[in-house]
């Protein structure tokens, strides 16, 4: 039984349409978190659920006993792999006057810190993000926290007083990869030279099954961010060390199964979802008719199933299937009887008997994945696949991106180019595209997967 991907999940609040993203902006300061994990007395709603598809037999907790701290936040947008910038050391809380309230105490002392669930952590992450909260090692934000990526850890675990990455550790407790859950941290401290590297990111659950990259939650030049981030960083991977905080309760919300809006992964080609055979999934064809426009039904969505367990993954710009027959179907089903090595009628993207004969028993050749990025019709390239758009790779379809890119009016943080490598320019240019369609969150990081690179070429 194939293992279930490890994602994070955007809940509907999240939906990147307009009218959501405007009813989220107004409400962004409402966010129900209880008045003991510092929220605001006149807040009021329900906690947004941190829902985490994660593969059995994972087991809480973790022990460990060195600790390797993590401390600075990390280089501006210039430079994603170089987090080098200064950090603040242990503060008291500051009051809205800007000065210190009482002593922070002692790091870590037992039965100090104060006990929060995952989802608290997450949300209180995530209010930092809504805000935009920029980063500084001196200035405090309304909360008491220093603004910078200690500060920002400090704050989302509720520590209740500012510490840096050589303290850090001491509320937490060594953990290994497997064990990682949203509300961890990730840190990186360099004792030698504080201010050199130091960093530390909230984990925020796996992108996909491969756990080579997982959402971090970082304050970083300019602002808070959430990015898909390589295991364990950008640069200096193999010196984060996961941590689980000690105060933290529980584990992972259940919830019902709800279907995963897969985000564009940046240095990888997602994998598909498991599209294995549920109960009751039809062996026999069930007739022409249920293919038709307009048509909602099972059968609609174990094709889709199928054909993105065949490689037709790009087909679908959510990354899953649903009951209702569209143009990702029919198009889908059309690159599988090409791959066949159908043509004309044959290869109508309607499915037949043959076709629903060769998708149910696993049989036939797959949908080729794309290669390249050779020049479609009126000059538009084909999507080469999100490898190619990683930090340091050179490829002709990048500095395609970035022309067209200048031409669409997004090209503001190119400083000479664009060129065929890779970088934090192109990422910013991309994320300003993303942003003005109206996408938020995983959707808006820079990184160009099918759909940003259909618009970009329309």
């Amino acid at each position: 039984m194939p293992m279930p991907a490890f994602e994070e999940y955007e809940p509907a609040g999240d939906c990147a349409c307009r009218g959501c993203a405007q009813r989220r902006r107004s409400l962004a300061r409402a966010r129900a978190i209880p008045l003991r994990d510092g929220g605001h007395p006149a807040a009021r709603g329900a906690r947004r659920a941190l829902v985490l598809a994660t593969a059995a037999g994972v087991v809480l907790g973790g022990g460990g006993t060195a600790a390797v701290a993590v401390t600075t936040p990390a280089a501006g947008p210039v430079a994603l792999d170089d987090p080098g910038s200064p950090q603040g050391g242990r503060t008291p809380l500051h009051g809205p006057k800007g000065g210190p309230v009482g002593q922070p105490g002692s790091p870590g002392k037992p039965g100090a810190v104060k006990r929060i669930d995952r989802t608290t952590i997450i949300n209180r992450a995530k209010l930092w993000l809504d805000a935009q909260v920029p980063y500084s090692m001196s200035t405090y934000f309304t909360d008491g926290y220093r603004q910078d990526c200690s500060g920002y850890v400090s704050m989302a675990w509720n520590l209740g007083s500012n510490e840096w990455t050589g303290s850090l550790d001491k509320f937490a407790t060594k953990i290994t990869k497997d064990d990682l859950l949203p509300g961890d941290m990730l840190l990186f401290h360099n004792p030698a030279d504080p201010n050199n590297g130091s960093h530390v990111v909230i984990f925020g659950g796996w992108v996909d099954e491969t756990r080579n990259h997982y959402i971090a939650y970082e304050q970083t030049r300019p602002n808070t961010r959430k990015l898909a981030t390589p295991y364990g960083y950008w640069s200096n991977a193999a010196k984060y060390v996961p941590y689980r905080f000690n105060g933290v309760t529980g584990g992972v919300v259940p919830v019902v199964p709800v279907v995963p809006v897969v985000p564009e992964v940046p240095g990888v080609v997602p994998e598909p979802p498991a599209a294995g055979p549920k109960p009751g999934d039809a062996k026999a064809f069930p007739g022409a008719d249920k293919f038709a426009p307009g048509a909602a039904n099972d059968f609609v969505e174990q094709l889709g199933r199928m054909l993105i367990e065949r490689g037709a993954y790009r087909f679908y710009p959510k990354g899953v299937a649903d009951r209702t027959w569209s143009d990702h179907d029919k198009l889908a089903t059309q690159a599988f009887q090409r791959a066949q090595g159908w043509s004309g009628t044959d290869a109508d993207g309607v499915p037949g008997t043959h076709t629903w004969r060769l998708l149910v028993e696993k049989q036939g050749a797959d949908i080729p994945p794309l290669v390249g990025a050779a020049p479609g019709p009126s000059g538009v390239r084909a999507y080469p696949g999100s490898a190619v758009f990683r930090p340091g790779q050179s490829h002709a379809a990048i500095e395609a991106l970035g022309r067209q890119l200048r031409k669409k009016g997004f090209g503001k943080y190119y400083t000479s180019g664009p060129g065929p490598r890779w970088g934090e320019a192109d990422r910013r240019n991309v994320e300003a595209f993303q942003r003005a369609q109206g996408w938020r969150g995983a959707s808006a990081n820079g990184y160009p997967g099918p759909e940003t690179w259909r618009r970009l070429f329309a």
